[in-house]
This record gives structure tokens, C-alpha cells and sequence, in this order.
């Protein structure tokens, strides 16, 4: 997975569109999945809440059982994150391997992790490696 795949365009218009059509049962199911992910990938609360866009005590409390409201953006950013896991599931047949691709240097990101790119705090940035994996399995 180290070549460059033909990326598709990020559509955030499209994925505010999934993330409206959340209700916030889903919403909240999806946070809860997210959580046991980050811990899979290894993620710290700091990382977390920079690619959830919350204060960290936000989340730190959100994470205790505490959840607030999840908003349009932030249903938008658990949508892509669960689809940045399914991708990878289907990519690869052992779960680690994909776990461990999320922080692998990648040259279709210069170099970068998939995380690191994550981590660059916008919603946009979660869809650019969402999109990636997605031209990656062929979808």
C-alpha cells in the first residue's frame, strides 16, 4: 500500500450529507465504536480530541459516559473514521496489520502517517485518508 492510488476528490458537501442523516442514537453508537478504535490504534486523548475537534476535557468527559450533543461536524468525523476502519478491515485480513498501518510512514502522504495527516485538526483531512483507502480497495 505504499503507491501512490489515483485519489478521489474530498466531497465535504457529501459527507455533511451522511452526517445529517445520523440520528443521535447512531451518533452516540458511533462514539462508542470510535472510542474502542483509538485505543486499537493507540491514539492519545490529546490525539483523539484533535481529530474529534473537542477540548480534551470535553472529551475526556465524553469518554467517561458523559456525552454531550454530537454535532454535524462531529458525526461527520466519526463517519469518516468509521469508514477509515471498515476500509482497513477490508484491506487487510489480519486486524493489526491495520491498526499498525495508521501510524506507518506512507509515501502516498509524503511520507507522513495516515494519523499524522489526521491530525491536522480539519474534517478534511480525515476525508483525504478515507479517500485514499477507499481508491486503495478499489470502491
Amino acid at each position: 500500500m505504499e503507491r501512490a492510488a489515483q485519489i478521489l476528490p474530498v466531497d465535504v458537501a457529501e459527507t455533511q450529507a451522511i452526517a445529517d442523516g445520523l440520528t443521535e442514537a447512531e451518533a452516540g453508537a458511533m462514539f462508542r465504536a470510535v472510542l474502542n478504535l483509538f485505543r486499537l490504534w493507540g491514539v492519545t486523548d490529546e490525539q483523539a480530541s484533535q481529530l474529534l475537534d473537542l477540548p480534551v476535557r470535553t472529551y475526556r468527559r465524553w469518554k467517561a459516559g458523559e456525552t454531550g450533543r454530537i454535532g454535524r461536524d462531529g458525526r461527520a468525523r466519526l463517519s469518516n473514521l468509521m469508514g477509515i476502519h471498515k476500509a482497513l478491515r477490508l484491506i487487510f485480513r489480519e486486524p493489526q496489520r491495520g491498526y499498525d498501518w495508521v501510524k506507518a510512514p506512507n509515501a502516498a502522504f509524503a511520507g507522513k502517517s495516515a494519523l499524522e495527516v489526521m491530525l491536522g485538526g480539519e474534517l478534511t483531512d480525515l476525508m483525504r485518508v478515507r479517500r485514499y483507502l477507499d481508491a486503495e480497495r478499489g470502491w
